[in-house]
């Protein structure tokens, strides 16, 4: 039988055998014998093989329980991150198969995890050169935009066509910055410098950088929360994701919109959201909109890449931070991102 294979399991019931053979060799010569008080010998001897089976199993199962509070705590350090740990499996038996399986899964996760590692470090190096390469060109191409616009200063259909390829200029920088920057996340190049910031004060900063837009377009943004409420984030980072939202909230908002940076703190989290009364979400497409390139079939009018809300995505949960939206029809949009405060216990 394959249990006998571990010699822990085969030492175990060699003693238990013994015991018992040695219990019924004494009540055996008890008996034949007619040994006066065999009755007492006979039941001493049963308690004593009694006695001894529970010691040694007591033996057996105790060992067992440290091997096992050693797998579990050598899996508990490779689930916290330390990719290194391996389970002795130093002995025959199902109890060392398992280990050994385990280590193999291991190092089959480990080498999947270093491949996946590589292709992205190779995709954000590919988009990072191709994004250099781009700028140039950009650049030239928003220089000889700038010439016509000024040679062309009396004839109206050329000045609308260059402010036109200054707008899909735009668009194609854009693009550009956004795809380095979710690259970059998605390799885990990129290293928070987190602080204490003010979130009042954050979102002061971004009102102002959208303050002119939309001033144009007839909007409104305000703001409202503590002045006291801090959290530790990359500052520049957590701009960048606040901004989209609120730039996805003005390109989805009609003139004479309301569109409204919160925040509050709770027990253990910060939460901001950004609220509009804009045109809301198809209940379709909720589902979707932080996937990288989704265009709803119902957003053809509304300029857009389809990257904005995909690296707020990527930049809140690189702060371990989670983001949701809410939005009905013709009313507007609420998009939530909560992040944890670290408490001492």
């Amino acid at each position: 039988m394959k249990i006998f294979t571990n010699r822990k399991i085969k030492s175990l019931f060699l003693g238990i055998l013994l015991c018992v053979m040695i219990f019924t060799l004494i009540s055996t010569l008890s008996a034949a014998f007619e040994v006066r008080n065999a009755a007492c010998y006979i039941i001493s001897s049963g308690l004593c093989m009694a006695a001894a089976i529970l010691t040694l199993c007591y033996g057996y199962f105790r060992e067992q329980h440290k091997i096992m509070e050693y797998a579990i705590s050598q899996i508990t350090e490779y689930i916290s991150g330390n990719k290194d740990i391996t389970i002795e499996c130093n002995d025959e038996g199902e109890l060392y198969r398992l280990f050994h399986e385990v280590n193999c899964l291991v190092a089959i996760l480990n080498a999947h995890a270093e491949n996946e590692k590589s292709v992205k470090k190779f995709l954000q190096n590919t988009i990072s050169d191709i994004s250099h390469q781009l700028k140039t060109p950009i650049a030239a191409l928003n220089i000889y935009n700038g010439i016509i616009q000024g040679e062309a200063k009396e004839l109206p259909n050329i000045q609308e066509f260059s402010r036109l390829s200054e707008q899909e200029l735009d668009r194609i920088e854009t693009l550009v910055q956004n795809l380095l920057k979710i690259t970059k996340l998605d390799a885990g190049t990129i290293i928070l410098e987190k602080s204490l910031e003010n979130v009042s004060e954050l979102a002061e900063n971004v009102k102002q950088h959208f303050l002119f837009r939309a001033e144009q377009e007839g909007k409104t943004i305000c703001l409202s929360g503590s002045k006291a409420i801090t959290f530790s984030c990359d500052r520049n980072w957590i701009l960048e994701a606040i901004g989209n939202l609120v730039k996805n909230a003005l390109d989805h908002t009609e003139k004479g919109g309301l569109l409204c940076i919160k925040w509050q703190t709770f027990a253990s989290v910060v939460q901001i959201t950004v609220e509009d009364n804009g045109s809301g979400i198809y209940p379709e497409d909720l589902y979707h909109i932080f996937k990288r390139f989704y265009r709803s079939r119902f957003s053809k009018d509304t300029q857009g890449i389809g990257l904005g809300l995909p690296l707020t995505k990527a930049i809140v949960e690189a702060h371990n931070g989670t983001i949701g939206v809410d939005s009905t029809l013709g009313q507007g949009t609420t998009f939530t991102m909560n992040f944890l405060i670290p408490t001492k216990l």
